[in-house]
């Protein structure tokens, strides 16, 4: 057993050992048994520790979604090292910004982003070993090792030199809601308790007998993240379904899919799915209305969603479709988990937004009272107990993130919100100005400065309006240089050439003057009501 609490890698190897023909991850027509998953879990771990990673180094993950992406993490951790997600939208100067920020010194990468890696491969040094996955999408560059070489190399099982510990860190960068990303620090330990606390059950000391025990008894379990691999919903969910001895069902498409995501609940049989909102929910509730008796989706038992709007409407509609599952609204964070939930069956859905507090969680005023319910003051949501240990080397943002409170350790991430009077909470977002569309969260700082670099434009400022389909989308207010014509598509075609698309703005609105203050200051919320008003004239 592991110093210092649970670590991940000895649980998945004790499943393996347990079980070893039981399926353990699924995409299109590949498998893995729990067996074969181990065993190259070992071989990328050796390799990792051949290429000289030492304690706790950090391993880059640069995947679409595949069996890679968790047998890599799954490797790192077997040797004592850190996986660090990386999201694949991300252009050159924000890839070059996380790599170095967060000391990797290997990359595991799909073959489709070599032009793009070749492109900015000597600014980051420190990256020793890059790890390719091919995807059909030409050959293997020069400066890469195959990643399907290293994964069939004969190996014992590897347990590094200097051990593995509850300590050991899972790293996951956020999504840069205040500014830059920064890497949110969990040792495995926290992680895996909170993780146990909703579905496990363990113990919270270490015990792999009571493990044993679990698994023996376990009923199999098949859970598909419908979002990506490298966002905490859809990696999360995955550890969880693996820690139940569970496999990973696992979609091809690069971009949402929902047909081949209702082909796959229905062939695989799948139980436990992951979405984010609306964004993944509408597509599918249009689809079964269209086509409601095509799939047969009656294995499903719980759909949760973290991150974006899923709304009361389209809860209903899917529930008409299948009684028997739970629809989980998980209000979390990468900093923060069980800050609350809302739970819909075919009983009653709950309204949208409308989340109960979790049960270490409380409502803080910014002058540190407990929100009281039905007070109309409003707060941000504070979790004590397992939290991260901080960002990584950013300790002024750790220490605000992660304060004492009464005594205890806190993760108050910034999400705010009020209480209502039958003790709900009614969530407001993070801040005022930061836009969640699709459950990407974006600065609107990082767009603003994107957008100031193009001729046609003297100022500009980005705001999130409501959208249907993804919460909200970016549009943006710009204040023409020299009287110049501004052209839309242009506008938006130059933001993304600086950053990941997602980030571009759906509208560019122009106005004689952004009207800031005279310190600089703007009315993120006036603009926003302007744009709506725009939009739908």
């Amino acid at each position: 057993m592991s110093d210092n609490g649970w670590n991940f890698a000895d649980v998945w190897e004790l499943i393996a050992d347990l079980q070893p023909d039981k399926p353990a991850l699924v995409q299109g027509d590949r498998r893995s048994t729990w067996a074969e998953y181990d065993r190259r879990a070992d071989s990328v771990a050796r390799a990792l520790l051949d290429a000289g990673a030492e304690r706790q180094d950090k391993v880059a993950q640069y995947l679409y979604n595949c069996p890679e992406y968790l047998e890599s993490v799954y490797a790192s951790m077997k040797a004592g090292l850190v996986p660090v997600n990386t999201n694949y939208r991300y252009g050159d100067e924000e890839l070059v910004y996380l790599w170095d920020n967060a000391d990797a010194v290997a990359v595991m990468f799909h073959g489709a982003f070599a032009d793009r890696i070749e492109a900015i491969r000597s600014r980051v040094p420190k990256v020793r070993l890059w790890l390719w996955v091919d995807d059909g999408s030409g050959p293997c560059p020069e400066w890469a090792t195959p990643y399907e070489d290293v994964a069939k190399q004969a190996t014992d099982r590897v347990t590094p030199p200097w051990g593995r510990s509850g300590d050991d860190l899972y790293m996951l960068y956020t999504g840069g809601t205040t500014g830059m990303p920064k890497g949110v620090m969990w040792r495995q330990d926290d992680l895996y308790v909170r993780f146990s606390q909703a579905v496990m059950h363990d113990p919270e000391e270490p015990d792999l007998d009571a493990v044993r025990t679990r698994i023996e008894n376990a009923t199999p379990v098949v859970g598909l993240p419908a979002c990506p691999l490298m966002h905490g919903t859809g990696a999360f969910t995955s550890f969880q379904t693996m820690f139940m001895g569970g496999s990973v069902a696992l979609l091809t498409s690069r971009k949402f899919d929902v047909v081949e995501l209702l082909d796959t609940i229905e062939r695989e049989r799948v139980n436990t799915i992951a979405i984010v909102g609306d964004a993944f929910a509408r597509p599918m509730l249009a689809a079964l209305e269209e086509n409601p008796e095509h799939w047969d989706i009656s294995s499903l038992m719980i759909m949760i969603s973290s991150g974006v709007m899923w709304s009361e409407s389209v809860k209903q509609g899917l529930l008409r479709h299948h009684a028997g599952m739970l629809l989980v609204d998980a209000f979390s964070s990468s900093e923060a988990l069980g800050m609350g939930q809302s739970i819909s069956s075919a009983g009653g859905a709950a309204k949208t937004a409308k989340f109960i507090l979790g049960e270490n969680a409380r409502v803080l005023t910014d002058d540190g009272r407990d929100v009281a319910a039905g007070s109309g003051d409003i707060g941000r949501v504070a979790v004590r107990g397992r939290a991260p240990v901080g960002y990584y080397k950013d300790p002024e943002k750790s220490e605000r993130t992660f304060p004492v409170i009464d005594g205890e350790r806190y993760s108050v991430p910034g999400d705010y919100a009020t209480v209502e009077a039958d003790g709900t909470l009614r969530l407001l977002g993070r801040g005022s100005v930061c836009i969640n569309t699709g459950g990407e969260k974006v600065y609107p700082e990082e767009v603003e400065e994107a957008l100031k670099e193009h001729a046609a434009v003297r100022d500009a400022v980005v705001v999130g309006v409501p959208d249907e389909r993804f919460g909200e989308v970016i549009v943006a207010w710009v204040e023409p240089a020299n009287a110049a014509d501004v052209d839309e598509d242009d506008v938006i075609a130059h933001v993304k050439t600086r950053l990941a698309s997602y980030k571009a703005p759906r509208r560019v609105l122009t106005t004689d003057t952004i009207g800031r203050s005279p310190a600089g200051k703007v009315d993120y919320s006036r603009l926003r009501k302007e744009a709506v008003q725009r939009i739908s004239a």
